[in-house]
């Protein structure tokens, strides 16, 4: 069972995971940029999720996700990244589909992923055999 958390929380947490694979590190001024939320607004999330053990910030203040952290940020990155693909397979441009996925990844059950995935590997398999 996956731990229970607010979806601004995951939201983070994939962000600080896609910078982390963009730049290597991040930084609260990162996240600031990649979201365009306020400093103040990160700076206390950044807080409340090292209280709950999601991610450690150093003393130059970057920041890495914990084990529970990355778990639950690969999760979500998981399904933007398949919500996109499965859009763009729909038409949908790429631009609104990335949009549409991040605001749909969090309510989605997972069976309903699981066959969305299933759907998707199977259209591309019927796709490579003709």
């Amino acid at each position: 069972m996956h731990t229970q958390i607010h979806e601004s929380a995951e939201d983070y947490l994939e962000t600080i995971l896609m910078l982390k694979e963009e730049n290597g590190q991040v930084r609260s001024i990162d996240i600031v940029g990649k979201l365009n939320y306020t400093k103040p607004s990160v700076s206390v999330a950044m807080k409340k999720l090292r209280e709950s053990g999601h991610i450690r910030m150093d003393e130059d203040g970057y920041i890495t996700l914990t084990p529970t952290g990355l778990e639950i940020a690969q999760r979500i990155y998981g399904r933007h990244k398949l919500l996109s693909s499965f859009l763009r397979e729909l038409g949908v441009d790429e631009k609104t589909a990335a949009a549409e996925a991040c605001r749909i990844e969090h309510d989605l059950s997972e069976d309903t992923v699981e066959k969305i995935r299933r759907h998707l590997e199977q259209m591309r398999q019927q796709a490579g055999e003709e």
